[in-house]
């Protein structure tokens, strides 16, 4: 065998080191630390107290507020007073799942709808799995129920139910479900639920245009496969996209853009291991699918998203807001063309972060666990 001169070695070395570490920089945007702010430029108030995990909410013409409570409690949180609403539907709690988002239809008040995902039971089977309901409130009664979509199988297994529900500007409805703790079977196979962003019309039918429409052996409401376990799902107010984010396992949360048909790549490829520090792919990249817009390595467990479009936040405008519920902070992105270009921690060490949205009255509104619901008031120039 040649020897190869030592000095010469080391070169090599530095040479493959160096070039592996700058496409990594090049690949992986989420070595953009966050950061804390040096400037506090915000206070934050407790509005609505006392509530364990607020999975979703969702603000009433009249100013009041839904909140889903995991547990199976939906509350009406008005003039200081928490209700809680009638005739809910009989939510299956089990590990992460239990009564999960809510969203107002968009021309809510001519209409009334209000709808949720939650697990439920029903079906055949034991265990459970994601549903979609509209409903009507009237006298804190949820009437009119009609179940619009429940993934199967029922499983029980507690991981990964998704659920965020987000409407686009053309009153499409898509709702997102997890790959229920069956990675390798679930997320790539569209006959199956599970690993989905899915597509409706508002009334639950399956708009003829949806990508596996004519696929006679396909789940027909699928808009988008490939997905591990979104928790944050909304419109983009500037572009019109649908945003999503994704719990990865250990390392590779990602941020992603919603395309019609598109596959995303969970399990095939991924920035993450498994939690015990072993592999379960060795690629990143792969033919016919999408690469995240952002990733994060470390994992932050994202949940709730949202975009700051009001003049209340003017430095974040145009930013998205994602919970952490690992770290216990609000992220603030800060975008560029659609790139990731600075990271920062807001409201550090409330607790974890469950969700995050902007309010009719261009506040930020944020469900901390075991606290309630925070607004982010901006400090007097």
């Amino acid at each position: 065998m040649k020897k190869i001169n030592p000095v010469k070695r080391i070169t090599i070395l530095i040479f493959i080191i160096s070039s592996t570490c700058i496409a990594c920089a090049q690949q992986n945007e989420s070595l953009i630390k966050a950061e804390s702010p040096t400037d506090i430029k915000y206070s934050t108030e407790i509005v609505v107290p006392d509530i364990l995990i607020a999975w979703g909410m969702a603000f009433l013409p009249d100013k009041s507020l839904l909140i889903t409570e995991k547990s199976g409690e939906l509350i009406h949180f008005k003039n200081g007073m928490k209700t809680s609403i009638k005739e809910v539907p009989e939510i299956y709690v089990r590990g992460q799942g239990g009564f999960l988002d809510i969203k107002l239809h968009p021309d809510y008040e001519t209409n009334g709808w209000i709808y949720m995902t939650y697990g439920s039971a029903d079906g055949d089977g034991d265990g459970g799995n994601t549903t979609l309901m509209r409903a009507k409130l009237v006298e804190n009664t949820l009437v009119d129920k009609e179940v619009l979509y429940k993934a199967v199988p029922n499983t029980k297994k507690g991981q990964h139910w998704g659920s965020r529900i987000t409407f686009d500007n053309e009153g499409y409805l898509y709702f997102s479900v997890g790959d229920r703790g069956n990675r390798d079977v679930n997320p790539q196979d569209i006959t199956r639920d599970g690993g989905k962003i899915y597509r409706l019309y508002d009334d639950g039918r399956i708009p003829e245009d949806n990508p596996f429409f004519d696929d006679e052996n396909a789940k027909k409401a699928i808009y988008s496969y490939g997905h591990r376990n979104p928790q944050g799902l909304t419109t983009n107010p500037m572009t019109g996209e649908i945003w999503e984010n994704e719990h990865g396992p250990r390392g590779g949360d990602e941020i992603n853009i919603i395309k019609k048909g598109k596959n995303y790549g969970w399990p095939i490829i991924s920035y993450g291991i498994n939690y015990d520090g072993t592999t379960f792919t060795e690629i990143t990249e792969k033919e016919g699918m999408e690469q995240p817009l952002f990733y994060w390595v470390p994992s932050i467990a994202p949940c709730g998203m949202t975009f700051v479009s009001s003049d209340v936040y003017p430095d974040w405008k145009g930013d998205v807001l994602v919970g952490s519920l690992k770290f216990s902070y609000l992220e603030r992105l800060v975008l560029e063309n659609n790139k990731v270009v600075k990271r920062e921690k807001l409201i550090e060490n409330l607790g974890r972060i469950r969700n995050v949205i902007q309010g009719p009255d261009g506040y930020i509104y944020v469900a901390v666990e075991g606290k309630g619901i925070v607004k982010i008031i901006p400090n007097e120039s």
